[in-house]
């Protein structure tokens, strides 16, 4: 039996950010914490979400790390704690918005955070009593606004993941122009994270027509439109085209995703330094050719379908056009040029093992599978 679930109340516009007070209002947050990071700061975008806040009584966390930690949800949530807030509001990448639901799990359920992981048995744990969560993002990637799920590296340094539909945020405010200034690196690794959730998802075998059709159009969007946001910032319909592909990957991935992402949340865990769009721009062409012989790929022709999506001849384009437009965008060749190594495979391929991502995709991958997906990604 499939769940199919979609999803939350979403702002999408260019200005939606002044709809912060009443989808406060609504919700019924009245004392928020802010979770945020330094970039967001110090782009003037937090002062954009605190004037648009003028007269409501704020606290801010902004010390979310690139990948976030457990450390950082304590440390937010003493922030919430000290300043008797009553729900949160996460104004950045998938980074701030997955710090802010650890936080709304932490400043309302006892116990480690290692509790309440998906792998550890935890989604069940979680429960109603979170604290609600307005989602602002302020990148094209990661979904994150409209996701029932966090990626948070425990103290163990684990990069694990946390997933309940407590976790959705109660409202997304999608504004295409908080991503007006956004670096051209980071436009394009951010970019290609919401192709990735797009594919993985579209090549997922479970049963969800709504899932895939949402995903198919996201990836149009994206493949057209990412390469335009790259060369210009400023470009307001790539700008909005990308951001709905972001939430697009994001609504479609309850399906479930794969291997891309079990190696880049591993990944991602041995080395937190390491960009997560980046890493699964890296994976998607050896994920894409060992996942082509699965019998779910061929009956519904999936890889045919992605690359009419693509505006591509052939299936067989789609790996080697993947690779093409990573160079493009300007982003590493391979692991190699991240300062991966392979000394480093036995530890990725253990975590990817374990990971939440593991067994959703269209192939169940051995070790020896990812050995290979890993050296085709050196």
């Amino acid at each position: 039996m499939s769940l199919i679930y979609y999803i939350t109340q979403v702002q999408f516009a260019f200005g939606a950010l002044q709809l912060l007070p009443s989808e406060c209002q609504r919700v019924g947050i009245r004392r928020p914490l802010i979770v945020t990071d330094p970039g967001v700061k110090a782009a003037g975008i937090l002062q954009k979400a605190l004037d648009a806040l003028a007269g409501v009584d704020c606290a801010v966390f902004d010390q979310t790390p690139s990948n976030p930690t457990e450390a950082a949800v304590r440390a937010a949530v003493a922030v919430y704690e000290a300043n008797h807030c009553d729900g949160l509001i996460a104004v950045g990448g998938g980074s701030a918005i997955d710090c802010a639901k650890g936080v709304a799990i932490a400043a309302t359920h006892a116990g480690p955070l290692t509790h309440y992981a998906t792998i550890e048995g935890g989604s069940p744990r979680i429960s109603d009593k979170v604290a609600p969560l307005i989602a602002v993002p302020t990148t094209s990637g990661t979904g994150s606004e409209v996701a029932r799920g966090a990626i948070l590296i425990v103290d163990d340094q684990r990069k694990l993941g946390f997933h309940a539909w407590h976790l959705v945020p109660k409202a997304a405010i999608c504004d295409p122009e908080l991503t007006l200034g956004l670096p051209p690196l980071l436009t394009a690794a951010t970019g290609m994270d919401a192709i990735a959730h797009c594919m993985e998802t579209f090549m997922s075998p479970a049963f969800n027509p709504p899932a895939d059709g949402i995903a198919l159009d996201g990836l149009q969007r994206a493949w057209a439109h990412i390469a335009r946001a790259t060369q210009d910032g400023t470009d307001r319909e790539a700008r909005l085209n990308l951001m709905s592909a972001s939430m697009q990957g994001a609504m479609a991935f309850q399906k479930g995703l794969g291997c891309v992402h079990s190696l880049s949340h591993s990944l991602g865990g041995v080395n937190p330094r390491l960009h997560h769009g980046t890493l699964n721009a890296v994976f998607l062409p050896a994920v894409i050719a060992f996942n082509a012989g699965a019998e779910s790929m061929q009956k519904d022709r999936r890889l045919q379908r992605m690359a009419h999506a693509m505006g591509l001849a052939d299936a067989a384009e789609v790996g080697p056009a993947i690779r093409d437009m990573n160079t493009r965008l300007g982003l590493p060749s391979g692991l190699a040029a991240m300062g991966v190594e392979s000394a480093q495979f036995d530890a990725i391929i253990h975590g990817a093992l374990a990971d939440h991502c593991h067994k959703t995709g269209p192939r169940l991958a051995s070790p020896e599978d990812y050995g290979d997906m890993l050296a085709a990604s050196l």
